[in-house]
């Protein structure tokens, strides 16, 4: 976002606090947030809606650090999460259960049970099997379970990489649609079961408007069928994965989202529960990594950082793309061609390939813009390399959102055993 992070006289600056003031005191690499731009983004999204009912469920996994999910809570956001630890960081900052959706292929009994106890608003089935699971669970502990059935409409939304695909057929995820109103109907005769709402979720960093608008139609003409059917249906959650920019363009567009889809909900009495996760901290995080040294070699520039594919995987793993700079710029520096790799012993760990940065030196500081999305909560070990440290900004304050890693934490799990 171009108004977060912004030049004063050269130096790249969150919000009125400085880049190189930030790493003074907590080092690199480091993940920087910015609380404005959180702030920003899901009013834009939650404004864009407008009076239609709707719950805003943030996508946990882009980022689950507390201070972000504060910040959300504080918004009004509900979450949606995928696994048990996500829930036990939702509930710890503050989001109600009755806010809280849970999705994911694989949930344990362990983790259906923990749904099941804290009331949340609503499990998204995936499978025949896991809804024959939820009734065995909820029916022995005197519960009902409240369900939506995750569709999958056979959508191949265009994303930059396939694995972020997940509304065509040959997915892991959701059922087909054509065979809904069958598990349906089972959903409504199995004990301590609540048909709640419909789901799907048709992929990630999705650019354009007119998938949504193919796979809600469906949808909505699905509610219709199973409503002629006598079920009560109370909500439509369409998932996640309005896209952003990475190289300094618009992304899609919250208005034309919500002028593209709410049309098609109008009449329908159902509830819209949004699960955006890039979409609203993608933008508002950096990483900030210290440049340790030049090498050239085989016709090649390499620019050797601290940070690697431990701490930012989005580039080896997805081909994804970070714009990078220096935080402090100066008018005469010539672009060179470079790789930007880290310290990790593999071929795969780089930052950015054949890039044209300004020639920097050892000892400066970089950032790889748009990374508040799938950077720390990605981030690994390996190579025994502690994670990052992440700092959350807002105005002219900024504070230490979590502590980076020991080398007394790396090995504090098998100690004592």
């Amino acid at each position: 976002m171009a108004e977060t992070f912004v030049r004063h006289d050269g130096v790249l600056h969150c919000e009125d606090v400085a880049i190189p003031d930030i790493v003074a005191r907590w080092g690199t690499p480091s993940y920087v947030y910015s609380a404005g731009a959180i702030r920003r983004r899901f009013e834009e999204l939650s404004g864009a809606l407008g009076d239609y009912p709707h719950l805003i469920a943030y996508s946990v996994k882009a980022n689950g650090n507390l201070e972000v999910l504060r910040t959300l809570a504080e918004l009004g956001a509900g979450a949606d999460i995928v696994s048990g630890g996500e829930l036990y960081r939702a509930r710890l900052a503050g989001i109600p259960a009755d806010r809280i959706v849970f999705s994911g292929v694989g949930k344990t009994v362990n983790e259906l049970a923990a749904g099941l106890s804290a009331g949340i608003y609503g499990f998204n089935i995936e499978s025949e099997g896991e809804l024959e699971e939820l009734s065995r669970l909820a029916s022995a502990s005197g519960m009902v379970a409240p369900v939506a059935l995750r569709v999958n409409p056979g959508v191949d939304a265009p994303t930059p990489h396939h694995y972020t695909r997940t509304g065509h057929a040959a997915t892991k995820f959701g059922i087909p649609i054509s065979d809904a109103p069958r598990l349906y109907a089972k959903a409504a005769s199995l004990p301590g079961i609540r048909v709640r709402g419909v789901d799907m979720h048709i992929g990630s960093q999705i650019l354009a408007v007119e998938p949504y608008q193919d796979a809600v139609a469906q949808v909505v003409e699905l509610v219709h069928v199973l409503r002629s059917q006598g079920h009560q249906l109370e909500y439509l959650d369409v998932g996640g994965g309005l896209g952003i920019s990475y190289s300094g363009g618009e992304g899609i567009s919250a208005r034309a989202f919500a002028d593209a889809i709410l049309p098609l909900l109008q009449g329908s009495e159902l509830r819209l529960v949004l699960e955006p996760g890039r979409y609203i901290v993608g933008q508002a995080g950096v990483l900030v990594t210290r440049v340790l040294y030049l090498k050239e070699g085989g016709g090649k520039r390499f620019v050797i950082t601290d940070a690697g594919m431990n701490d930012l995987l989005r580039p080896s793993h997805y081909s994804g793309y970070h714009a990078v700079e220096p935080v402090e710029a100066t008018a005469d520096r010539e672009e060179v061609r470079v790789d930007v790799v880290g310290p990790i012993c593999e071929t795969g760990d780089f930052l950015a390939l054949d890039r044209d940065v300004p020639r920097v030196e050892p000892g400066e500081l970089l950032v790889l813009r748009t990374a508040g999305a799938y950077g720390f909560s990605m981030a690994s070990t390996y190579n025994q390399r502690p994670r990052p440290a992440e700092v959350m900004v807002s105005g002219g304050e900024m504070r230490l959102a979590r502590r980076r890693e020991t080398l007394e934490d790396l090995v504090a799990g098998e100690l004592d055993l």
